[in-house]
This record gives C-alpha cells, sequence and structure tokens, in this order.
C-alpha cells in the first residue's frame, strides 16, 4: 500500500468503527443496522485503488438461501458478493455453514464478514483473512475500536476488487459452472416456495394446474431452475450467431 493511502485508510476505518460502536452501544440493533456504515466503507476504501470506484448495492432483502447482503459491482458489472453476520458471530462456525457451503461453491469472488473480520474465497476456497478490529472493543462503552493491520485489510481488498469472471475454454467446464448456477437458482426458488412468496407461488400452481398436477414444490424449483438457466444460455448463444443473409 501507498504511503499516502495508509492515513486516509486509516481515516475511513475510524469513522466506520465509530458509527458502528455508536449503533452497538445504543443497543437494539439488528444486523441490517450496521449495512449504510459498511456500504460507505468499501465504497470509500475502492476509490483508493480503482479510480472510479464500486458500487456496492444493498440486497433489497434477506433470505437464508437468497443472495448475499451486497454486490459489488465496477463499470457496469458484477465483481463479487459480500455476506455480513453480526458483529458478534464467529465467522469460523459460519464458515461450515449450508448457507456458506452453497455461496462458496455458486459464487467465485465472496467475502464473509462480521463487520470487523474479513475472509475471501475465490471459487470456494479460503484464499485470505484479517481483523480490523476486536469485537471485545466494539462491545466496550468507552470507546470503539483502533483500526489494525491496514496493509493486510488493503490487500484483502485489491484481491477482491480486481477479480475478473476467468474465460472459459473447454466445454466441461462451462457445463460444470452452468449446473452450479441452476442449483444456486434452485435453493432458492425453494426458500421463496417455503416463505410463500406470492410471485414463486403462483407460477408453481400455474404449473401444477396445467401441466403436471402431482407436481411437488421441490420438483418445481428444480424445473423451473433449469428452465431458466438454460433459456438464458441459448438467448445468449443467439445473440452470438450472426444472422444468416437471405439472398445473393
Amino acid at each position: 500500500m501507498d504511503k499516502k493511502q495508509e492515513p486516509k485508510l486509516e481515516k475511513f476505518l475510524g469513522n466506520y468503527f465509530k458509527e458502528i460502536h455508536k449503533i452497538y452501544i445504543d443497543g437494539d440493533f439488528r444486523e441490517e443496522s450496521f449495512y449504510p456504515s459498511f456500504k460507505r466503507l468499501i465504497e470509500d476504501c475502492s476509490k483508493l485503488q480503482t479510480q472510479a470506484g464500486v458500487n456496492v448495492l444493498v440486497a433489497p432483502k434477506k433470505t437464508e438461501a437468497g443472495i448475499p447482503d451486497f454486490r459489488v459491482g465496477k463499470n457496469g458489472e458484477i465483481i463479487g458478493f459480500i455476506e455480513a453476520k453480526p458483529p458478534d458471530a464467529n465467522l469460523e462456525e459460519v464458515e461450515d455453514s449450508e448457507q456458506l457451503r452453497r455461496y462458496r461453491d455458486s459464487l467465485p469472488n465472496l467475502i464473509l464478514t462480521n463487520f470487523l473480520e474479513f475472509r475471501l474465497y475465490r471459487s470456494g476456497r479460503p484464499v485470505d483473512k484479517v481483523q480490523v478490529g476486536r469485537q471485545f472493543t466494539l462491545r466496550s462503552l468507552k470507546s470503539p475500536p483502533s483500526p489494525e493491520k491496514l496493509d493486510e485489510f488493503f490487500e484483502l481488498l485489491e484481491n477482491f476488487f480486481s477479480f475478473s469472471t476467468p474465460e472459459i475454454q473447454k466445454s466441461s467446464d462451462f457445463s460444470i459452472e452452468l449446473a452450479k448456477k441452476t442449483r444456486f437458482l434452485e435453493h432458492i426458488l425453494r426458500e421463496e416456495l417455503l416463505k410463500e412468496n406470492d410471485e414463486v407461488t403462483r407460477f408453481y400452481k400455474a404449473f401444477q394446474e396445467e401441466l403436471i398436477e402431482t407436481l411437488t414444490k421441490e420438483r418445481f424449483a428444480d424445473l423451473y431452475a433449469q428452465t431458466i438457466t438454460y433459456g438464458l444460455f441459448a438467448a445468449r448463444m443467439r445473440s452470438l450467431i450472426p444472422p444468416v443473409k437471405k439472398g445473393g
């Protein structure tokens, strides 16, 4: 990290810690209470590494099976996702959860955080982690945490921001990636059906009434996920094939 960037990064983290410390000691908070401060931190830090910075989109609603809490984009493209847990969360335990395994299997560039510790996964594998503040300090009524390990934090974020989806060269690799996305979508659909999401439930009942009377919710989620995934794939392939010229 450039020495000129270190004071800025320390300032960003210092302001961030003041904000989340106040939220924490005021009590009666939810995980989502920390989202605005976290979003601002990530966007500010990105400007130290990329001229335009990144855009962080907070997920509109949280589900156990849905997408992670934050989607990070740059120049109109998604570069990664961030899953947040409460400040008291033990990330060792979260890392082994079924939800995180699903995210790691499906998303090639992912950060897991409890707002103080950051863990970076690349194609499902843990590649870096750093704790920039202490949990016990956050719980203190006296003062917010002090920023730690600035160089390591900067490097982790640099690795995250610089990610680009590798080009798939072999059809077998493409099939594997497509299957991962299909299974991920299937889990999301199952969760929405359990929550009785109006739109998804309406599609399920229509399939059941018009096509397969014995269709279960689990089978519907599988069929619908495959239909969407391969439909998008077919549309993409069609757009890449040049039109046939008619006549001479």
